[in-house]
């Protein structure tokens, strides 16, 4: 099991990642601090000063100017796969009162910053809702149902993924190196063997992404959770039994299924 295109979609737009934006007819792309709020609409906090804002300016008789906010993924470790990138396109709407008050609260979540308190001096707050998500992986470009894309959640173990990944191998390389060769069993070669160890890549809340072999041999496989994970605790109570298998007599519970090679790495 991997996620949807929508859920990628959703973990790239949350606004963890830098983001630019394009506005339509005019000089850019900019730089851009955006979230997403609960629906998916997407959040925009513009310093009233800026090109940004002076961009966003309507010119005429419509009541917004078209916006594109390009994000792209950035991997957490070296030799990491990108989840990819995606283009969420919509009409930004300027916010005041108690609608920037709620998207100001929907925004923190995400992105805590102190600019926040300067929204209706210094800082305008823009919201619009997605009238056209393109995400491209690996290469090829696929359109995102708006209504799909409203409807998926952003991947919980995204924000977290960086530290996770680094907490697993350097406090415990050998008991992971270990368990992924009983999961991935003829793919990796033999602890004897002049290899590197395999090492996992990236986390999601379907599974992991892991290398395996050295130069030359070098793949890919995908192990799949037994069930979708809710964050950082149910990994931790998934991963338990691998990570202490030497200090506890009962027996280690399947964490993954049956892995997919990956494409070569070379």
């Amino acid at each position: 099991m991997q996620p949807s295109s929508a859920e990628v979609a959703r973990t790239l737009a949350a606004g963890r990642l830098p983001g630019t934006a394009q506005v339509a007819y005019r000089p850019g792309p900019h730089q851009v601090r955006h979230a997403v709020d609960p629906s998916g609409r997407v959040l925009l906090l513009v310093s009233v000063v800026s090109d940004l804002a002076a961009a966003l300016r309507p010119t005429d008789d419509s009541r917004s100017t078209a916006l594109v906010l390009d994000v792209r993924d950035l991997p957490p470790a070296a030799g990491a796969p990108p989840l990819g990138r995606v283009w969420i396109s919509g009409w930004p709407e300027p916010l005041a009162g108690i609608e920037a008050r709620q998207a100001a609260l929907d925004f923190a979540e995400v992105v805590p910053t102190g600019d926040l308190l300067d929204i209706g001096r210094g800082c305008t707050l823009y919201r619009f809702e997605p009238a056209e998500i393109r995400l491209e992986r690996a290469g090829t470009v696929r359109d995102v149902e708006p209504a799909e894309y409203a409807a998926a959640e952003p991947d919980p173990l995204h924000p977290l993924e960086r530290d996770l990944l680094a907490d697993l191998a350097d406090h415990h390389g050998p008991e992971i190196a270990a368990f992924l060769r009983r999961q991935l069993g003829d793919l990796v070669p033999p602890a004897g063997v002049a290899e590197p160890p395999p090492r996992v890549l990236r986390l999601d809340r379907y599974g992991m992404v892991v290398a395996l072999g050295g130069r030359g041999t070098r793949c890919r496989a995908r192990l799949a959770f037994p069930r979708p994970l809710a964050g950082q605790a149910d990994l931790a109570e998934l991963l338990h039994p691998v990570l202490c298998r030497r200090r506890q007599q009962s027996p280690e519970r399947p964490v993954a299924s049956s892995p997919d090679q990956g494409r070569a790495d070379r």
